[in-house]
């Protein structure tokens, strides 16, 4: 037996069905990495926030601590300042100025110097009433940044607080240790205090990842980088959690898949095998003229055994077949086979011959060539072959179709519409297509009960036929009632177990000469 091998495009579709899940796995983590990654920047940024609100809530109390000694000796208030800024924490220093000058400190006592002497610079705003700057260092401590906190008086005093820069680096580097964040704090649109190795700026999907925020009650910045490591450790942390149910959905995905491939190509496949096994036959259902009383042509009917001895149903093969883009391969193997069983064909002149044709192979390009070679395979019986459109697929291209089957009715076909009423365009059909027979379903005449009765939708399409001048052939007739009850209503063509069963190559000629002999021959 042959061996099953898959086509490439189901490998493809397999692919497909293993990647997928795999796929989706690593955006779904890498989403859900990147918001916890957020989420976790937001959270350490607003726990930075509080605490730099707290230190400078208490920086602020103190100045207004501070503004009771206002226009006092120094002398008199050195030793309060130097407990302040030595028992209260954070504190680097804290004092007094006038106008422009310090002219007491808990640092230096009365030695007196400008403010911009302390702060090492000229500094913005500090003429205004209230204001904070963080620094890069101040005149005592020159290489450890400190926050400046300075409240004034409608007199010209002012108190000031400076907040030790070193409490706010060793908070940042507690909080940011863990995830090797790169962390900036800035007082004021002053020096950005900063804590943690600076990092070089990536932009790629697990570059490093910058968030800033900044606080509602004071002029503070808090900026807060994510290290490209630490979004490959969070993205890894989610994958590694996600990966084991991602591998478990691509195996059934590709289990599922597997099988409706197989489901879908067994019969492609099978189909393909059985043409080049010659496991497909003909059968021939012959026409009954009434008018004549003799036969009138056969319907040729393709037939499928396995070789197991199973017959597979025309429905079913025939519907994989034109699911499955095998319908054209299969019906120019019905016409071959056709061919070859009429060769020596003994047939009434004006036999007719039925083939079945689907809107697949009509709309083909090479389908005139088709049938015109079938012509000529069975020029020799002087038969009229008729095409037999089914309605199992819709024909997209109504124009070019009904062009071609204009052409081959010039060059002597017939044209018939299969199974009347029981697709979805019968209607259009007879709009578009030049035709000359319409073959009744058989589920039509199965609704006949008595000869005197009514079939209102029979009768429908009997009388549509005759204003369209076509001839009808009413299908399954089963029983002398429908014979009579169509014969009543002058339908010409009987086809059905009645008249005479489906019946291969060999019986058909010799079901025909026995009528031959019964009777006087001719149409």
């Amino acid at each position: 037996m042959q061996a099953f091998v898959k086509p490439k495009h189901d490998y493809f579709w397999l692919a497909v069905a293993g990647i997928l899940p795999l796929l989706l796995c690593l955006v779904f983590t890498f989403l859900e990495a990147r918001n916890s990654l957020i989420h976790q920047q937001k959270t350490t940024a607003s726990t930075l926030i509080d605490q730099a609100e707290h230190v400078s809530q208490l920086a602020w109390e103190m100045t207004s601590r501070l503004r009771q000694f206002n226009n006092r000796q120094c002398a008199d208030i050195r030793s309060q300042l130097q407990r302040y800024g030595t028992l209260y924490p954070y504190f680097r220093s804290v004092g007094l100025t006038h106008g422009d000058e310090i002219y007491c400190s808990s640092a230096f006592g009365s030695t007196r110097a400008t403010l911009d002497t302390m702060l090492r610079g000229r500094l913005p705003g500090h003429h205004l009433p209230s204001w904070m700057l963080s620094l890069p260092g101040t005149f005592g401590v020159k290489d450890r940044p400190a926050v400046v906190y300075s409240q004034a008086t409608p007199d010209g005093f002012s108190s000031y607080a400076v907040v030790e820069g070193q409490y706010l680096i060793d908070f940042m580097t507690a909080i940011g240790l863990k995830h090797g964040y790169h962390i900036t704090m800035q007082f004021g649109g002053g020096y950005r205090i900063a804590s943690g190795k600076p990092l070089s700026s990536y932009e790629e999907l697990l570059g490093t990842s910058t968030y800033t925020t900044s606080s509602d009650r004071y002029a503070i910045t808090v900026s807060l980088t994510t290290p490209r490591s630490e979004a490959l450790h969070s993205w890894l942390q989610v994958l590694f959690t996600f990966l084991p149910m991602a591998i478990i959905l691509s195996l059934l995905f590709m289990m599922v898949t597997n099988s409706w491939l197989k489901r879908k190509s067994s019969f492609r496949d099978d189909i393909r095998r059985g043409i080049d096994r010659d496991e497909f036959t003909v059968n021939y259902q012959p026409v009954y003229n009434q008018v004549t009383g003799c036969l009138s042509g056969a319907e040729a009917l393709l037939r499928w055994q396995r070789p197991n001895g199973s017959w597979v149903r025309p429905d079913i093969f025939i519907t994989a077949a034109e699911d499955e883009g095998m319908i054209i391969p299969l019906t120019r193997h019905l016409l071959q086979l056709v061919a070859k069983d009429c060769v020596n064909w003994q047939v009434p002149p004006g036999f007719n011959l039925g083939i079945n044709v689907a809107a697949e192979h009509l709309q083909d390009k090479d389908f005139v060539a088709d049938i015109r070679q079938f012509a000529l395979d069975v020029a020799h019986l002087n038969a009229t072959i008729t095409l037999e459109l089914t309605e199992r697929s819709l024909i997209r291209d109504g124009a070019e179709v009904g062009r071609k089957l204009t052409t081959l009715r010039n060059e002597g076909m017939k044209v018939a519409i299969d199974d009347f009423g029981t697709g979805h365009c019968s209607l259009t059909y007879l709009q578009t297509f030049p035709l000359d027979y319409l073959k009744i379903d058989k589920g039509f005449v199965n609704a006949i009960e008595s000869v005197d009765g009514e079939t209102p939708v029979l009768d429908a399409i009997i009388m549509l036929a005759d204003k369209l001048a076509l001839k009808v052939v009413a299908e399954g007739v089963e029983n002398a009632v429908q014979m009579e009850y169509l014969k009543k209503h002058s339908v010409m063509y009987i086809q059905g177990y009645y008249y005479a069963k489906p019946m291969d190559n060999t019986a058909l000629m010799q079901w025909i000469a026995q009528q031959n002999a019964a009777a006087e021959p001719g149409l």
